[in-house]
């Protein structure tokens, strides 16, 4: 229950500042002057200001000339500072005498200078934090075995949205990174330096000839920034592209005649994200329909098949350093286009600005779909890497990639990609980079290409 106020006193000015009240004003709206802590009038004793009384000093005498509210100047019988009223707080509970101070304190009941009533609590000096300051948090629960951990504070859960429930710290969005490794086979993606997003994608799997043979083939996308929705093309090819594999592969179907049939679905799955969301390009309206590259790789025990669209590469390392590696894949580019004619050499074609211009990719806006696919019978052992143009920008010749390929490479497929992820961005990020790599085992027979 609220604490009564005290019966006021009918003013016409507010005592400490002067401006006009109504009959009824609690507080006055100029300067919030508490009137109901101003006592009643006696008949016969004048009304002195209450402002202005120093805490413990002599009572001053009326200004001159006298305010509109005061009668003749004189001295009241007995005299009472705004620290001798008494003051209750909500609840009826008597506040605390207020010490004699220099200057009103916030959070005691009166203000010796202007009178001004707080009927509040004393505020405290410092207030809790919402969340506790990760940095100082002591004996924080261990998250459960499997839970994502915050990657600023390491020891809050990340919820559902993506933020810490300890230190409110957003995560990195799962595409800036990933990491997978399937068996014999693994891959790294990351956004890079420079890129605001990681618009790269990739796919690994595993498959069972119909003679029980095993088959392996990993998928890189990437897409095309100058495009809408260029996260959501890629992804969508290369998982388009993995189904494709996964149920041709079983059935007998060639791998190159496998990959080119995933490549065509990748492209369809591509072609599909320009009409859906109907409001996908609302807002940017001059972009073109979802675009992306694509390139694959199926190996079996005796074949490594290619194939792509665009200009992201596969490259041949063997595992005797000795052979020579090789570049499996010629780009869909200006540069490619440039070189094939015998305009430029590839030292100059690759130095020009329009380089980078591709002339073939998948999506809705794209020309003709022409896969390219290619089959080979290496008769050593090595790895398939297969690569964005993020990667092979910092290790372009073949004998260069070769160079950034560990000698352990065919049995420490993600520690390899990992380390030509760390080659890229040491060289400088600034595209995003994405490789898969895949063993190729020694093959029972047969040499060369087919």
């Amino acid at each position: 229950m609220m604490s009564q106020m005290p019966q006021q006193t009918a003013l016409s000015r507010c005592p400490s500042c002067e401006e006009p009240v109504e009959s009824g004003d609690r507080f006055c709206g100029a300067c919030g002057y508490d009137l109901s802590a101003v006592p009643a009038r006696p008949d016969d004793s004048p009304t002195i200001a209450l402002n202005g009384a120093p805490p413990g000093g002599p009572w001053p005498q009326a200004p001159h000339p006298p305010a509109p509210h005061t009668t003749a100047p004189h001295p009241p019988a007995e005299l009472h500072l705004p620290t001798d009223l008494r003051s209750s707080a909500s609840g009826e509970h008597e506040l605390p005498p207020v010490p004699p101070q220099s200057g009103p304190v916030l959070g005691s009941p009166v203000s010796p200078v202007s009178g001004v009533r707080f009927d509040r609590p004393p505020e405290p000096d410092e207030y809790p934090l919402q969340a506790p300051d990760p940095r100082v948090a002591a004996g924080a629960a261990t998250p459960a075995e499997g839970t994502k951990v915050c990657v600023a504070c390491r020891a809050g859960r990340v919820d559902d949205d993506g933020y810490c429930e300890n230190c409110g710290h957003a995560q990195p969005r799962e595409r800036d990174h990933m990491e997978q490794e399937l068996g014999p086979i693994a891959a790294v993606s990351d956004r890079g330096l420079r890129h605001h997003r990681n618009e790269d994608a990739f796919t690994l799997g595993t498959s069972v000839l119909p003679d029980g043979s095993p088959a392996t083939f990993a998928v890189v996308c990437d897409g095309v920034s100058s495009a809408t929705r260029p996260d959501d093309a890629s992804l969508a090819a290369s998982r388009a592209a993995a189904d494709a594999l996964l149920a041709a592969l079983p059935q007998g179907t060639h791998p190159q005649q496998a990959l080119h049939e995933a490549i065509v679905a990748a492209s369809r799955a591509v072609n599909s994200l320009a009409g859906e969301p109907a409001t996908a390009r609302e807002h940017q309206p001059h972009q073109n329909a979802p675009a992306c590259t694509i390139v694959g790789s199926v190996v079996t025990p005796s074949l490594l098949v290619v194939g792509w669209v665009g200009d992201s590469r596969v490259y041949w390392v063997p595992t005797d350093r000795s052979s020579p590696p090789a570049r499996l894949t010629e780009d869909d580019s200006w540069a490619a286009q440039m070189v094939a004619a015998g305009l430029m050499n590839e030292a100059e074609a690759y130095a020009d600005e329009r380089a980078h211009a591709i002339t073939g990719w998948l999506g809705a806006d794209a020309y003709e779909l022409d896969p390219h696919t290619a089959s080979f019978k290496p008769d050593r052992p090595g790895v398939v890497v297969v690569c964005t143009d993020g990667l092979w920008n910092y290790a372009e010749a073949a004998d260069e990639m070769a160079e950034a390929v560990p000698a352990d490479a065919a049995a420490r497929p993600l520690h390899t990609a990992r380390v030509l992820v760390g080659h890229a961005l040491d060289g400088g990020g600034h595209d995003n980079v994405t490789v898969a790599v895949v063993p190729f085992p020694t093959p029972a027979q047969g040499a060369g290409s087919a």
